[in-house]
């Protein structure tokens, strides 16, 4: 097991001859629990996120936050973490994996499938720091048919870029050789229609409890180790969302994605007398077409402006999407139903805004400063 994942011998107990066999005994049997991974860089969207989980959804689901290193997330930052909030623990990932194959200094995306594997969780929920919840995170784990059924559920990217990435798609169709696609693979657009991206990964949920599960992750993480992603999983897609699915398509695990692919959230415009929804975030639903969650933090444009949150008034999904060409150019749907923000959707903005706001006021009295030059180049 260690020479082909050597990631998983523990620094801290190097001489362990069965490290992956001690890595599973800390698995809670029967336990759930949410993880975000959060450096010094996304610390402000993880209180945000944790305060809306806790005070607005009121979910008791225990956290653990996620970093590599010291360098990554101090000291005093994660003190500040702890005095907020209750039943959140923070882990330094450097003292669970060999960082030699992974160098999860240098991860960014990389530390999240790491993350899983190390959580404490059986069932394990893994939200980006700036990702927001409209309901609360409980119900993947309580009432997705998918989930309950096959352990796995991953989210749509958006559609775009159809058959201009060959050599990525000419990759994925080499690796898979002779396998016969899954259920479903079968059903992706990506695969079959030759657009580019598959899956937002901003939340993954997984079920360490069911031994294919759990094996298909260590292939996902062999896919972020440093060496693997440079050389293809990286230089091929965009960091770390396409190994989820690819590293359970490739196990041979059943998994399941949303029904649809990616919405977007945001205020109407109108353009050649067409209406279209626009904003910096994409959305998306429940099984019953029922807003989840979206990434890209409550702020409007987190690359332009640090204090402008978003007041969506529509949404839309199942159009065409007219990308923005900088990360400062808003991105529409057009071609689909306008849909409007639901009263209740609204409310839960509006006070996972008011909590962020407290959250930054709260920092602010601490007079540390947790936004870093790199949340303007995001």
């Amino acid at each position: 097991m260690v020479s082909m994942y050597p990631f998983i011998k523990n620094p801290m107990d190097p001489d362990d001859p069965l490290p992956f066999t001690t890595l599973r005994k800390n698995i809670i049997p029967g336990s759930r629990g949410i993880v975000i991974t959060s450096g010094r860089s996304h610390f402000r969207y993880a209180l945000h996120l944790i305060g809306s989980i806790r005070n607005v959804l009121g979910s008791k689901l225990p956290i653990q936050v996620m970093y590599a290193g010291n360098d990554d997330l101090p000291a005093h930052h994660r003190k500040i973490l702890m005095s907020m909030f209750h039943d959140v623990e923070t882990l330094d990932l450097l003292t669970v994996f060999d960082d030699t194959t992974i160098d999860l200094r240098h991860g960014t995306w990389a530390t999240k499938s790491f993350a899983i594997l190390a959580s404490k969780f059986e069932q394990v929920l893994a939200i980006d720091a700036d990702a927001v919840f409209l309901q609360t995170p409980d119900v993947i784990f309580e009432s997705h048919s998918g989930y309950r059924s096959r352990g796995t559920l991953l989210f749509h990217d958006r559609l775009l870029w159809q058959n201009m990435f060959i050599e990525r798609a000419n990759w994925w169709r080499k690796e898979m050789g002779n396998r016969i696609p899954s259920d479903t693979l079968q059903k992706s657009k990506v695969w079959t229609e030759g657009y580019a991206e598959e899956c937002d990964s901003g939340v993954v949920a997984l079920d360490k409890g069911r031994l294919p599960v759990l094996m298909a992750l260590l292939h996902i993480c062999w896919q972020n180790s440093v060496d693997v992603r440079t050389q293809w999983t990286y230089r091929l897609t965009y960091g770390d969302k396409e190994s989820w699915w690819f590293g359970l398509e490739l196990c041979s695990v059943p998994f399941v994605f949303e029904d649809h692919y990616a919405a977007v959230l945001g205020q109407t415009e109108i353009h050649n007398e067409q209406t279209l929804v626009c904003s910096f975030s994409i959305a998306h639903m429940d099984e019953r077409e029922k807003l989840l969650w979206y990434n890209g933090s409550l702020l409007k444009n987190k690359a332009v402006n640090l204090t402008d949150f978003l007041i969506p008034d529509a949404w839309m999904v199942d159009g065409f999407w007219i990308k923005g060409n900088t990360k400062t150019d808003t991105s529409c749907m057009r071609d689909s139903k306008v849909r409007g923000v639901q009263e209740d959707v609204k409310k839960v903005i509006n006070d996972n805004i008011a909590v962020a706001q407290w959250v930054d006021k709260k920092v602010q009295d601490l007079e540390i400063d947790i936004v870093s030059d790199s949340d303007m180049h995001l």
